[in-house]
């Protein structure tokens, strides 16, 4: 039996066996394996590629506080949607140049402006994030992904894997579960409802948190 794994290098060689550079779109809920699969192919693709998270633009926790959305960080609204859009248009037109992109540190909760070099020969852009294929302010990013693919995760062990997450970066068990019940279990709703504009749905076998 072929896994989900397999058939996404299959469909990967595909889109590299195309002139110029892809981008690929990685989206799914939170917690559900988004970055582990990036990072594995960008580790089996290490000659070609570079992984770009959207969550280089989360607004910086002082704005946040000033918009009072601090305590939804996370939801559509908490990021800055229109320069992460510019990101990808520079991703894909300044092909010749270094597009310098921004890095979420969980560490301290904050974006670390310029921490990604995107190189001119890099030929696979992986951007993987919540809400690549959300309307509204994030309509525009489609355009720019060569294809899409959803990280479809079952709830209940995408939940265990998000608890473990947050209380690896400091929060006790029982804030971490709230915190998944008001914030990221509204915003795996929105997430989910786009599940259907996905090219290709991968099926997790593993997550490493």
């Amino acid at each position: 039996m072929t896994s989900s794994y397999q058939t996404a290098r299959q469909r990967l060689d595909a889109l590299l066996s195309r002139p110029g550079r892809v981008i690929l779109g990685l989206v799914g809920a939170p917690g559900g394996g988004k970055s582990t699969l990036a990072a594995r192919l960008a580790a089996d693709y290490a000659e070609h590629a570079i992984v770009v998270p959207m969550d280089g633009f989360h607004l910086a926790n002082c704005e946040l506080k000033r918009l009072d959305r601090a305590g939804r960080k996370g939801a559509p609204d908490t990021f800055d949607t229109a320069g992460f859009t510019s990101l990808l248009d520079r991703i894909r037109h300044q092909q010749s140049d270094i597009v310098y992109a921004p890095l979420f540190a969980r560490e301290i909760e904050e974006p670390i402006a310029g921490a990604i070099p995107v190189l001119p020969d890099r030929k696979l852009i992986i951007v993987e994030g919540n809400y690549l294929l959300c309307d509204g302010p994030w309509s525009d990013v489609r355009r720019y992904l060569d294809e899409s693919w959803f990280v479809a995760t079952d709830e209940a062990l995408r939940n265990q894997w998000l608890e473990a997450r947050h209380v690896h970066f400091g929060r006790t068990p029982e804030e971490a579960r709230h915190w998944i019940a008001v914030t990221d279990a509204p915003n795996a709703r929105i997430i989910l409802q786009t599940r259907d504009k996905a090219d290709w749905q991968y099926v997790p076998e593993t997550v490493t948190l």
